[in-house]
């Protein structure tokens, strides 16, 4: 059974940081392209960064220089970084894994930004 189990999400300043992770079970999760994804109330599911099998890393501009994904594949687990968090960064965060025609996502883990 594919599991994608995130976490770290929580309540934090404008400004501050957080690192969500997403933990992954029943998948050979090296060979899996990893991402992660957003949706805010009312909107449509975005996505925020990828790492691909190999390492190699895109995150979209709203986040550049702010958000970083990482994975470790000893942990079967993929990163996300956030710093300098603004108030538009709120959001639920869901991770995703891909390979071929296959998608699994996680449950989630909320991201709120307010002071």
């Amino acid at each position: 059974q594919v599991q994608l189990v995130e976490s770290g999400g929580g309540l934090v300043q404008p400004g501050g940081s957080l690192r969500l992770s997403c933990a992954a079970s029943g998948i050979f999760f090296r060979a899996y392209n990893m991402a992660w994804y957003r949706q805010a109330p009312g909107k449509q599911r975005e996505l925020v960064a990828t790492v691909t099998s190999g390492g190699r890393t895109y995150s979209v501009d709203s986040v550049k220089g702010r958000f970083t994904i990482s994975r470790d594949n000893a942990k079967n687990t993929v990163y996300l970084q956030m710093n300098s968090l603004k108030p538009e960064d709120t959001a639920g965060y869901y991770c995703g894994a891909s390979l071929d025609n296959k998608m699994y996502w996680g449950q989630g883990t909320q991201v709120t930004v307010s002071s």
